[in-house]
């Protein structure tokens, strides 16, 4: 009787499995959910929804923080909605509260898996490199807190972005978390409080303007907060040509 046991994978290729699986559920979700998770199925379903919220706060949470990981954790499309949800459901500070706790633990599941695998070579190998690039991790180390906080503060990074470069260049597992979620709130803040005026925007047949985050005095403080954290790097580099 022959063995029909399939090989298992070698030990290097189960490193890399989860991420690889979020690569391609990301590739498959944008394909697939980016039609779905918008604004108009929300509009559509906001009664049924605010409906079974008043029955049944708690499951509504539970579901809500569920969708909002698997969205984050898989990088699918939708996260925006998925915040600006937040606030139309829970309102200000229980939609802030829900959207940084989810996009927290999305944020973790991505960086865990980066870090087992690639992550994890790659750290290696940039420990045992030579001149410019050991002069470039020697300095990531040194500010590591302030590189974090920058990669969520900026707005031009790209949320996948700030969780999987991390991963690859090996900071702490500590740092990478509450820098992410401290770093998220003035953002989680801005598109919760567009979800909790939705329904008047819904009313007026129109889809919320996402386009806030880039308004003046929004995008001012949030860059001025960025600033603060690149403040001790710049400090550091002064310090560092004055000894010279």
């Amino acid at each position: 009787m022959s063995d029909m046991t399939q090989p298992a994978p070698p030990a290097g290729v189960k490193r890399h499995l989860p991420l690889i699986t979020i690569l391609a559920m990301a590739v498959i979700g944008f394909f697939t959910l980016r039609d779905y998770l918008t604004f108009d199925t929300l509009r559509d379903n906001r009664e049924a929804l605010l409906l079974f919220r008043d029955s049944n706060y708690a499951l509504m949470v539970l579901g809500f923080v569920a969708i909002y990981v698997t969205i984050v954790a898989f990088s699918l499309p939708g996260a925006a909605v998925a915040s600006v949800t937040g606030g139309f459901l829970f309102g200000l500070w229980g939609g802030t509260a829900f959207n940084v706790l989810s996009a927290t633990i999305g944020a973790t599941a991505i960086f865990l898996a980066a870090r087992a695998g690639l992550g994890r070579a790659l750290s290696a190998k940039l420990e045992t490199s030579e001149g410019t690039m050991k002069r470039l991790m020697e300095g990531l180390r040194e500010n590591e807190v302030s590189v974090l906080f920058l990669l969520r503060l900026v707005p031009a990074v790209p949320f996948f972005v700030a969780n999987l470069l991390p991963a690859l260049v090996g900071v702490k597992f500590r740092n990478f978390v509450w820098t992410t979620a401290l770093g998220i709130i003035p953002g989680a803040i801005v598109y919760t409080s567009i979800g909790v005026g939705l329904g008047e925007v819904f009313d007026r047949g129109e889809d919320p303007d996402l386009s806030l985050l880039w308004a003046p005095q929004v995008i001012g403080p949030i860059l001025g907060l960025a600033a603060l954290a690149a403040l001790p790097i710049v400090i550091k580099a002064l310090r560092g040509k004055k000894d010279f």
